[in-house]
């Protein structure tokens, strides 16, 4: 009964329902987009501290349904959706939007038939090329894009067993060393936790198989998107569904130097995001900018009338020390 309970709150949180009122009736592709300020007075602080947000608004029929998220310059971001758009857009310190590029990602097909076929989950961008890594969800492959999002230059299967369509890769990071660490939605090994992936080349290129660990959760909900830390560490963030609120975003950090072949690893809680910022956050970045870090969370509207594309940006502080070699690996 929990598991139907739990399937028809994610249906009807993260999917239109029919007879949902939908935004965009008619099609309309102009390329624009405006922010709207979230007021917000926090009532305490931890290590996480609000600093702005926005609503992101557009007239544009695809804008929206944002999965990943990118800071590729300064006021300069790119997001993806799990509609197979990518946007890129200029939001100063004002709120002020401008350049906006709203465009489809180019596939080896033409424009699929089927959402599942073009569903990015999950990217990183290199800063010195520009080029993008998207991780498709539907399909269970890695695509590696050009610096203009124009043409896929290399893509790759992920490793059987296949990761269940609508479970497979939701968040992706690519590590300091090189490294590109890959965690599933929910694919999961009952007892041990959702499957996770570590490359030690190109995840998108030919090349030596990954390996193949576990993330234990331990009740904060489903990762859904990882960002780097400056310290080598992994920022998670994780969704977990409810009533009241419908989401709660847990955020923790995980230590790439605990995974190994079949292990099993923990993340360490930071904090949440307070109850009146609430939504379906499914992107993430982080940025240091004058020696402070700063954590993004784009938030995914599944196009639906009732949610928000929010961008908001927090201040990273106080962070739990990295752990000494010589540790324990004990997380928590």
């Amino acid at each position: 009964m929990r598991r139907l309970l739990t399937a028809a709150l994610i249906f009807a949180a993260l999917g239109p329902m029919p007879g949902t009122v939908m935004r965009f009736p008619e099609v309309d592709l102009t390329e624009s987009a405006a922010a709207r300020p979230v007021a917000f007075a926090p009532e305490e602080e931890g290590a996480l501290r609000f600093v702005r947000g926005w609503h992101l608004v557009s007239p544009h029929s695809r804008f929206g349904g944002f999965s990943a998220l990118a800071r590729i310059g300064a006021d300069r971001f790119q997001l993806v959706g799990d509609n197979g758009y990518g946007t890129r857009l200029t939001l100063d310190s004002r709120g002020a939007v401008s350049d906006v590029r709203i465009r489809p990602l180019p596939t080896p097909y033409g424009r699929p038939a089927r959402k599942s076929m073009i569903d990015a989950e999950a990217m990183f961008v290199d800063s010195a090329s520009g080029k993008s890594w998207i991780a498709l969800e539907g399909i269970n492959e890695i695509w590696r894009l050009d610096a203009d999002l124009a043409a896929i230059e290399a893509r790759r299967k992920l490793p059987p067993p296949r990761w269940p369509s609508n479970r497979g890769p939701e968040a992706m990071v690519r590590l300091g060393d090189g490294r590109t660490l890959v965690l599933s939605e929910d694919a999961d090994n009952d007892t041990r936790g959702r499957e996770g992936l570590l490359y030690t080349g190109d995840p998108a290129e030919p090349g030596p198989a990954p390996i193949h660990f576990f993330y234990a959760s331990d009740g904060r909900g489903l990762v859904s998107d990882a960002a780097p830390l400056p310290d080598g560490r992994i920022l998670l963030v994780h969704r977990r569904l409810g009533f009241d609120p419908v989401f709660t975003t847990i955020l923790s950090i995980l230590d790439p130097t605990d995974i190994e072949a079949d292990s099993i690893v923990r993340s360490r809680t930071i904090g949440r995001i307070p109850a009146p910022l609430a939504e379906n956050y499914e992107g993430g970045a982080v940025s240091v900018e004058g020696g402070r870090t700063f954590l993004w969370l784009v938030a995914d509207n599944n196009f639906n009338i009732w949610q928000r594309s929010l961008l908001l940006q927090f201040e990273l502080v106080d962070l739990p020390p990295k752990r000494m070699p010589d540790s324990k690996k004990a997380a928590r």
